[in-house]
């Protein structure tokens, strides 16, 4: 019985850093409210100790790079758009509770969330 308990002890531990350790990686579906309505897209994050990188787009097709910072559970994204693309927000502020991230877009023009889809996959 102290080998079954302690085996899932071992189990659960690990299974908890695992989850953890996923952090904002993945892939997200993005909705963006406003004054002027709703706007629904996806995303793909990847982080590396608290670097993030990854896109935000209408669709996978049509990815909208961004980079951002992670500290405990505030995240803030930056858009970088090309020449003469136009984006829903240049910055947001999120605040992560477990597969959700919610917050603002450009401090006060409306509210953003991000709820997880998938796992990460790289964009081709």
């Amino acid at each position: 019985m102290s080998d079954r308990l302690s085996l899932l002890s071992v189990f659960l531990l690990f299974s908890a850093c695992l989850l953890w350790a996923s952090g904002v990686t993945g892939s997200w579906r993005v909705t963006i409210s406003a004054l002027d309505g709703r706007v629904t897209g996806v995303g793909s994050l990847s982080e590396d100790g608290g670097a993030v990188t990854g896109w935000v787009g209408p669709r996978e097709s049509d990815p909208i790079p961004i980079s951002g910072v992670l500290r405990g559970d505030k995240l803030t994204l930056e858009t970088h758009p090309q020449p003469g693309r136009t984006v829903a927000f240049a910055r947001c502020e999120l605040t992560i509770k477990g597969d959700t991230m919610t917050g603002t877009i450009d401090t006060d023009k409306g509210t953003i969330e991000f709820v997880r889809s998938a796992p990460a996959h790289e964009h081709r």
